[in-house]
Parts: C-alpha cells; structure tokens; sequence
C-alpha cells in the first residue's frame, strides 16, 4: 500500500535560519515559518489562529537559505513531515515534528538597501533541494529512468 507524506506552506519567517555542518560534513539550516488561518465565527466575529512550523533544510538548499532568507521574509516552503525523539541531558524525552523542505520559493524581495529601489512587484524564486536528505542521491533516480528506456519529454509534445 502506497503512503504520502507532503507538506505545503506559505507563510513568514519567524527567525532568521541558523546553519550548523554535521559531523559527516553535511550543511543543516534550521528556521521557523509561521502560517495563519482566518475564519468567522458562530458570532460574525473574525478569529485567526497562528500555527509555528520548524523547518530543517540540508545541503545546498541549506546554504541557499541561509544566505537569502531573513526573519519577515515570505516563502513557500514544500517538504515532507518528520519527528524527532530525543532524551535530553536530564532525562526528560522531548518530541519535535519538522517540515524537510526540498524546495523553497522566496515569495517577495529581499529586503532593500537605500541606494537601490525597484516599483516592480514580488519576484518569486525557486530553489529546489539539491537533495532531499542527505543520504538520498537525486541523480541516481533520474538515471535509473533513463536506463528503464524512458524518453525525454520536449516542450513542444506536451499539448497545452
């Protein structure tokens, strides 16, 4: 039986991401992303509940990250879901659920110094995870495809 884990966000940066290098030499950026949920109540009242999500990028994506993401700043955020548990110093067992991006999308400018200015609107980038984790190999998936005999899809056959 097939399984799916994906994780979707848009939302601002609730602190700008910390880099840390495994010991294995692996990047590993950590961050926080807040994401809001507007609705009306029973009473006509407008509510609006915060969710804080924890966001952990490894790799090139980490260092891309690390070099164009702020605190404030908006993104798309697409991953997976994963726990962690751990048992701290003390004795107490902690529990925290992650979102393993593998791709980020900056959803609006860096932010400006004075001495350049720009009227045109947001310009989303995209940054997709050089891997997923660190011990998956994205090129060894895109060759074992080719190796099956699939052919590549051009532009021009796709019809719309």
């Amino acid at each position: 039986m097939m399984s799916l884990n994906r994780a979707q966000i848009i939302g601002n940066l609730t602190r700008d991401p910390e880099l840390r290098t495994t010991t294995s030499g692996q990047t590993v950026a950590n961050f926080g992303v807040a994401t809001s949920s507007v609705w009306t109540d029973a009473a006509g009242q407008r509510q609006e509940k915060t969710e804080f999500h924890n966001i952990v990028a490894w790799a090139k994506l980490a260092e891309i990250c690390g070099q164009y993401l702020v605190k404030g700043r908006r993104v798309f955020i697409e991953g997976r879901l994963q726990t962690r548990d751990w048992e701290t110093q003390d004795g107490q067992k902690r529990t925290k659920t992650e979102i393993v991006a593998e791709n980020v999308i900056m959803l609006d400018r860096p932010p400006q110094t004075q001495s350049s200015s720009s009227a045109s609107g947001p310009a989303p980038t995209y940054v997709p995870a050089a891997s997923s984790a660190p011990t998956v190999d994205p090129s060894a998936s895109l060759m074992a495809g080719s190796a099956m005999g699939e052919k590549e899809i051009k532009v021009e056959d796709i019809p719309f």
